[in-house]
This record gives C-alpha cells, structure tokens and sequence, in this order.
C-alpha cells in the first residue's frame, strides 16, 4: 500500500503539474479571447449605433424633402393657375378686340383680370396708357386708340405670359425630377441600413454570447487551477510526511505484548480514533443522518413540481337704331339662340360633371377616412401584440436565467454530495483495512490458523513494519489469554459489519442521487432548448410585427394625408358647382325665356313688310 501510494504521489503530481500547466494555457487564451471578442462587441455596437443614426438621418432627409416638395408643388400650382387664367383673359380680349366685340369684353370677368394685369405687368409707359385708356372705356375723354395696337400689346403680354408659364412649368418638371431622384436613393439606402441594422443587432447577440461563454469557462478554469495548485501543495505536503512516518514507525515487540500493543496502539492512534468518530458514530448520530437522509428524500420530492340676360340689351339697341337692318339683327338673334343653347347643353355637362365628381370624391373621402380608421387600429393591435411578445420573451429569458441558476446550484450540491460520499467511502473502506489489520495481528499471536501473512514488499497502510529485531528477554513461559481477544476480535467484527451497511447504503443512495441528477440535467436542457426556440421564434413574430407596425404607420400618415387632399378637393369641387347646382333650374328656366323671346322676336321680324321701308328709303333719294 506505500509503494502504491508513492507511486500515487509520483504520477499524481505529474498530472497535477500538466493540468495546472494546461489551465494556465487555457486561462491566457481565454483572456485574450474575451478582450477580442469584448472589442468586436464593442466595434458591433458602435456601428449599430452608427448605421441607427444613418438610417435617422436618411428618413429626416425624406421628410424634409417631401415637406419642400409639396410646398414647391403648391407654389407652382398657384403661380400657374394665375399664368393660365391670365392667359385665358388675355386671349378672350384678343379674340373679342379682333372681332370687334371689344365693348361686350370689358363687361365680362376677364376685363377685370386684364385690368389687374395693366398694372402689375412689366411693359411701356405707352403701352401701359393706352391698355389702361381701353379697359376703363375711356373713349369718354375722346381718347380712341386703335384696336390693331391693343391687339399687339396683348399678344406681347401673352407671349411674355406663356415663356413665363413654361419656365416654371419647366422648372417644375426638374424639380419632380430631383425630388424622384432623391427618394430613390434615399429609399436604396434606408434599406441597405435597415438591412445592416439587423445583421448587427443579430451579430451583437451572437458575440454576448460567446462572451458570457467565454468569462463563464474562465472562471471555472481558474476554480480548477486554484483547486489543483492547492491539492498539488497538499499532495507534496502529504507525500513527505508519509516517507516520513514509513521511516519511523515500525519497531519490535515482544510477540504478545507486541500483538497487544500493535493493537491498541493501532487502535488508539490519533488518527485511527478522529478517523472513527468521522466513520463510526453513536446509535442517535446514526438515526439523526439517517432521518436526516429521508427529510432530503421529501424535500427533494416537493422541489419537483411545475362636394334678362345682358346680351338681349345689345339686340334691343341694335333693333332702336335707325339704320338697322333686319337680316343682321336675325343674324344676331339666331347667333344668340345659338349661344343660349350651346351655354345650356355646357351647363347641362357641367351640372352633371359636378355631380358625378361629388359623388366620387365622398365616397373617396369615406373610403379613405375609413382606412385611416383600420390602420389605427392595426396599429394599435401592433403595438399591443409587440408589448405583448416582449413581456413574453422577458419572462422567458428570466425563467432561463433562472433554470440555468437551478441547475448550477443543483451541480454544485451534486458535486458537494459526490465528494462526501466518495470521502466517506474512502473513509469507511481505510478503517475496514485498519482494523482488518488490527484483527489479523491479533490473529497472528491467538489463531495462528486465520494469520493471513502480508506480501513481502508490501506494507499494511501507514502502519507496515519491517523485519523485526529479536525480542528482549522474558520473565519466563506465558499464558495466551485466548478468551479474552474473542471478544475485541468479536467486537473488531461489529464494526465492520456496522462500515459494510453504510458503505452499501452510501453507495445505493450516490447511484439513485446520481441518477436523478441526471433526469434533472436532462430534463433541464430540454427545457432550456424549448424556451430558447421560444425566444428566438417570439423574436421573429416582433420583428415581423415591427416591421408591419412601421409599414401601417407610414400608410396611415400617407392615407391621412391622401384624405385631407381629397377633402381640400371636395372643397374646392363644391366652391366651383354649388352655385351653379343651387342656380341649375333657374338659369335654364331663364335662358328657355330668352329662347323663346328671341324665337317670337325673329318671327315679328320676318313677318314684317319691307316694302315701306323700301319706299321710305327712295324718298330720301329723290
């Protein structure tokens, strides 16, 4: 047993040594490996961080160029239906003045736009006089320009108009285009980082991971380190003190008298009697570890559970003249007859355009108002379903941390019991030994019969003997006391039975202790799998979730903004045919009497008898 110690001694500490030298290596590399991967998390986190604020910016970008879009849109909306309504003026004059009309032009709303124009468009003094002379109907104060030089001055102004309105229709054009441009790019990029923001943010759990990984397998290697430098400090310390005790413990004694003082000395030693109390305790010690065993078994248990006309006027003077002619007056009247029909078939087209695009744009608005209301509530639904993930994910991550803690704290009661079991074990089988020893030296001098001799290189324990020297002289012939080393070696049997029974129950006990540890591991990491799929499939469904909640939000912002469109354009569908809708029955009731004045005027007309005023007219002649 010495020299298998000693031979415990020298190839367990060469062990030792290679297992301290190989957690030292592995410390190193672990430190190395955690101050790289903390440096990639933290590079992982400032370009997350950093593509956030790009992809910010970039959307920042988007709104305030939509924002300038819309408000350049409106401007030039403006600016050209001003252009357009005072190019329409403009050619309305030119018409009129070229066909003579011009007194019936300035009493029209076009005269007034081409007033306004007078003044504020850029032109001669002279121009300026005489365009204003005309449109104020001066021709009171004798001043009569020619119409020919009004009718230049006009088509100068449209042609300045209508270079002016293509400019801006041009740049209008270019500025649709930038901004098209602009979004494109602008859209490429929130995607490539949208894109990029993910691929960091999975990147950045992965290396918290291994980081936690990497620190957690530190940490247990510098336990084991620490473990194996002080149990190699022991093993030196109890390797000396063992050749040492080899060195000085045997000595002869007289054969029984030696007997008897081998025995007792071996068992009365100071090591022998702390190694009994340890091992062999009193009847109510034995009872307390025993009910102390099934109070475990219980606890264990319950821990496991789970929108009149003025014209007749010019009719009437033209019949007051005397130099009228009638087939120019029927001329007139059936011009007007064919203006008041034409003016009441567009007025019949328009009545029925203005309905039709009431009715759409209402029910445009209606549709619209309505998708604003789905979309609020879809996003309400998605925000309370992500709150709702994240509460579940939360909760699952906890219960992780919280197995993983239950399986640690179940790993180190495991160990803590394993090695009370395997001290204990060792303990029981040491004094099973010492006191077969002890039994077999009482053997030798009292049953010669059952002396079992040891192997010649062998030593028993701690307490092998070489050869001894003779022994001393004697007093003379003495009696053996056989009677009375029947009852120690009587006793010396108790107790090994009494070691046999624990060591059996320990052993029983350490198999099922061990067998429910590994139920428990393996229903642990079962578990753990489970909730970690859980995590990363919840995870998923929220980015998912996310993403539709931002996707409803940008369509409610833009339905929103569609709607208060179409309500600025029902307004101003309404502001353009109400009156004409309020005015529909009358105007036409109005314009069928003229009609029909005009109709029973060309009938008295063409009745007449011309022949007087043929006569009338020779007279004056003659």
């Amino acid at each position: 047993m010495f020299e298998k110690f000693m031979c415990y001694c020298k190839n367990g500490k060469g062990a030792l040594e290679a297992s301290v030298e190989a957690a030292k290596g592995k410390n190193e590399q672990l430190i190395a490996s955690i101050k790289e991967t903390d440096s990639q998390l933290k590079q992982a986190k400032a370009d997350l961080k950093s593509a956030q604020e790009s992809r910010a910016a970039a959307k920042e970008a988007v709104a305030k160029a939509t924002a300038l879009r819309e408000k350049e849109a409106g401007v030039f909306a403006k600016e050209s239906g001003d252009f357009k309504t005072n190019l329409a003026a403009m050619k309305k004059a030119t018409a009129a003045i070229s066909g003579g009309m011009g007194g019936a032009f300035l009493q029209t709303s076009a005269a007034s736009a081409l007033k306004q124009l007078s003044i504020n468009m850029e032109m001669s003094n002279m121009d300026r006089e005489v365009l204003t002379s005309f449109l104020s109907g001066s021709s009171a104060t004798g001043y009569a320009p020619a119409s020919g030089e009004i009718v230049g001055i006009l088509k100068q102004m449209t042609d300045t108009m209508a270079a002016d309105l293509a400019d801006i229709e041009a740049t209008e054009a270019a500025s649709i285009k930038d901004f098209n441009g602009l979004m494109a790019a602008k859209t490429k990029e929130i995607n490539a980082l949208t894109k990029e923001v993910e691929s960091k943010t999975a990147r950045i759990g992965e290396l918290g991971v291994q980081l936690v990984t990497e620190k957690e397998d530190l940490d247990d290697t510098s336990k084991s380190l620490v473990e194996d430098e002080a149990f190699l400090k022991d093993l030196e310390a109890s390797c000396k003190t063992k050749e040492a005790e080899w060195a000085t413990i045997c000595s002869i004694r007289a054969e029984e008298i030696l007997a008897l003082a081998d025995t007792i000395k071996i068992l009365n030693d100071d090591d022998a009697l702390e190694l009994f109390k340890k091992t062999l305790p009193a009847a109510s010690l034995l009872q307390l570890t025993a009910s102390g065993q099934a109070v475990k078994s219980r606890a264990l248990v319950a821990l496991q559970k789970g929108s009149g006309d003025f014209r007749l006027n010019l009719i009437s003077l033209a019949l007051k003249g005397k130099k009228v002619s009638f087939d120019k007056v029927l001329v007139m009247i059936d011009e007007m007859s064919a203006l008041l029909k034409h003016e009441q078939v567009t007025d019949d087209d328009k009545k029925a355009y203005c309905e039709k695009m009431i009715d759409q744009t209402e029910d445009k608005v209606k549709e619209l108002e309505l998708s604003v209301s789905d979309l609020e509530k879809a996003v309400a639904d998605a925000k309370e379903s992500i709150a709702t993930l994240g509460e579940e994910i939360e909760g699952l991550a906890d219960g992780i941390k919280a197995l993983d803690k239950q399986v640690a704290e179940a790993t180190d009661a495991r160990k803590e019991e394993h090695t009370d079991n395997t001290e204990t074990l060792a303990g029981d089988n040491a004094a099973k030994e010492l006191i077969g020893f002890a039994k077999n030296r009482m053997n030798k001098f009292y049953n010669p019969k059952l002396y079992k001799a040891p192997a010649p290189t062998a030593a028993p324990g701690a307490f092998a003997q070489v050869a001894p020297p003779p022994p001393p002289e004697t007093a003379g012939a003495y009696k053996k006391n056989s009677a009375g080393s029947g009852g120690v070696i009587g006793m010396m049997d108790m107790m090994v039975a009494d070691l046999d029974k624990e060591i059996t129950e320990i052993e029983v006990s350490e198999k099922e202790n061990q067998k429910e540890y590994e139920q428990f591991m393996s229903d642990s990491a079962e578990k753990r799998a489970l909730d970690s799929k859980s995590i990363e499939d919840k995870e998923g469904v929220k980015a998912d979730t996310e993403a539709r909640l931002l996707k409803d939000e940008e369509s409610k912002t833009s339905t929103i903004k569609e709607a208060m469109a179409t309500h600025e354009y029902l307004g101003d569908v309404h502001g353009d045919c109400d009156w004409l809708l309020n005015n529909f029955d009358s105007r036409k009731a109005a314009r069928a009497g003229e009609v029909d004045a005009l109709t029973k005027a060309k009938a008295v007309l063409s009745g007449a008898d011309f022949s007087l005023i043929q006569r009338s007219e020779v007279r004056r002649h003659a």
